[in-house]
């Protein structure tokens, strides 16, 4: 691994020699819940991911069994006195999602107990989710912090499991478990363990990071259009990208070889 992260850091990273970033929310203590310097972290890092052409997929995931994420840490609210402070920190909450989910690189949330609040945002802002069987998925507000999801969370949602499904998770308060999860495609695996997790995690990102980036990176920016955009927007940009690319040219002249392709990225 390179960029090696200190025992005491509570958002660890790193990148091995197959070009796959692993991120890991380093708060087991507090189930892994996460502080406004580390939602300021997972930011830079998703901008300095995208940008990298030496990372080719990415992991993030809880330290230990019981978490993935719990959440914002609730001490961080203490400070909240205005209707300006409850603005900034949706904002905030949509920057660091959004560049989350705008990076150009495959993301996998690899999830193991409470996926829970902020935690369940992050991992519905990743490309694929996979979990152990006992995850629990779910935002639980309407019977503890009394808040609510911003617009652009509910859309991310809803684009996932459907503004049914949606309002009944957030009306009930109820945690959906892993198995659920699966059937609604929250999730499209779940594992054993923790030990199972991590290494089907490793394995679905060597996958990925195998397969072309520029086909990837056009996948997920023109589902996100879909998704956000005007119906107007063609998405031109993106299969220029991909077709005027030399790893077309080199897919074209691998497939008619016989050979596997040469992905550059370029």
């Amino acid at each position: 691994m390179t960029d090696a992260p200190t025992e005491t850091d509570e958002l660890l990273y790193g990148v091995d020699d197959e070009g796959i970033a692993r991120i890991t929310l380093n708060r087991p203590q507090a189930r892994n819940a996460l502080t406004f310097a580390m939602y300021e972290r997972l930011h830079g890092l998703s901008l300095a991911i995208g940008a990298d052409p030496a990372i080719r997929a990415v992991v993030i995931q809880g330290a230990g069994d019981r978490a993935f994420a719990a959440g914002t840490d609730i001490a961080q609210f203490r400070a909240f006195s205005t209707a300006e402070d409850a603005l900034a920190y949706e904002r905030f909450m949509d920057r660091v999602l959004g560049a989350l989910e705008a990076c150009a690189k495959p993301t996998i949330a690899a999830i193991a107990g409470a996926c829970t609040g902020g935690g369940a945002a992050i991992a519905a802002a990743c490309d694929l989710r996979i979990a152990t069987r006992d995850a629990r998925f779910g935002f639980p507000i309407a019977r503890t912090l009394g808040n609510c999801l911003s617009v652009t969370n509910l859309r991310r949602l809803s684009a996932l499991v459907g503004a049914a499904r949606v309002k009944e998770m957030i009306f009930s308060a109820r945690l959906v478990e892993a198995e659920e999860a699966r059937t609604i495609g929250l999730v499209s695996e779940v594992v054993a363990d923790v030990d199972a997790l991590h290494a089907r995690a490793t394995d679905l990102a060597r996958l990925v990071a195998g397969h072309a980036p520029r086909t990837l990176a056009a996948t997920k920016e023109g589902l996100r259009r879909v998704r956000d955009e005007p119906p107007s927007e063609a998405g031109d940009d993106l299969i220029l990208q991909c077709y005027t690319s030399a790893d077309f040219r080199e897919g074209m002249e691998a497939f008619l070889g016989k050979r596997p392709p040469r992905w550059t990225g370029r």
